[in-house]
């Protein structure tokens, strides 16, 4: 299922539920078919998923390098850092647009 999240002063972003529930989990917002930003919770969601993807950079930093050749070669796998960032960057976008700015996402059903 897809997840689409528009904002008053951006373009649209769309995610898999699986990683938007996440997203929206570690803001402290509930996985609903519908909801909202307010403009007041904009910068504190922005910075809480910025602290996250921090900690999951810090942790994938002391993870010991790959022994295995085939290994080396093959790309990262996508991660909170790259899946954060399209919200991340609406967030603070859409926060600095003023009072009215607001931020609405969707999707089917609950998820």
């Amino acid at each position: 299922m897809i997840v689409t999240f528009n904002s008053s002063e951006t373009g649209e972003v769309l995610m898999h539920a699986e990683t938007a529930r996440t997203l929206l989990q570690i803001v402290g917002k509930e996985t609903t078919a519908r909801g909202v930003f307010t403009q007041a919770e904009m910068l504190p969601a922005a910075a809480r998923l910025q602290a996250a993807v921090d900690e999951a950079r810090r942790l994938a930093a002391g993870e010991p390098a790959a022994d295995d050749e085939e290994d080396k070669h093959k790309p990262p796998p996508v991660g909170l850092p790259q899946r954060a960032w399209p919200l991340i960057d609406m967030l603070q976008r859409t926060a600095g647009s003023g009072p009215e700015a607001h931020i609405l996402w969707e999707a089917r059903t609950d998820f």
